[in-house]
């Protein structure tokens, strides 16, 4: 019996995507390519249609839910809905990236060229010093990279 209703629910999806020979609005976004980009190119496609937050504070808030949801699954510790609510954090970081029409993928690799930048920062200071990584600690470094932020200022 349960099989038929899940055969009938197959069935139903089906027609449902296929409704007058034209499958989904999202097929147009390429399942090849980055998490990111499907993410930001899912939820553009999706805006053309309406399926969009009338505003930033909108997303804004959709973000905090998001963020209430993930602490509560850390609170579970149940690793699957941890995974999950990453998941919809990310998604909904992406979307407010593109609300705010700044392409996620620029932005992290900024902040990625960023990271290491600071991190090498780190190295060479310590290299300075005549310490490795695995010879310095959280604080020492953790000051390091506050000194490779304050330079970068002074640089821009």
């Amino acid at each position: 019996m349960a099989e038929k209703t899940s055969l009938k629910k197959k069935k139903a999806t089906s027609q449902f995507l296929k409704k007058k020979g034209r499958d989904s609005w999202l097929k147009e976004v390429p399942k090849t390519l980055s998490s990111l980009q499907e993410a930001y190119r899912l939820a553009q496609r999706a805006s053309q249609v309406g399926f969009d937050w009338p505003n930033l504070e909108g997303v804004l808030k959709k973000l905090e839910e998001e963020l209430a949801e993930f602490y509560e699954a850390l609170r579970s510790k149940n690793r699957k809905r941890i995974f999950e609510e990453t998941g919809d954090l990310l998604f909904v970081l992406t979307n407010l990236a593109r609300f705010l029409q700044i392409n996620p993928e620029q932005a992290l690799k900024n902040t990625l060229k960023k990271f290491r930048s600071r991190f090498q920062y780190i190295e060479s200071s310590l290299d300075l010093k005549g310490k490795s990584l695995s010879q310095s600690n959280l604080p020492e470094m953790d000051q390091l990279w506050q000194e490779a932020k304050q330079v970068e200022e002074r640089l821009k």
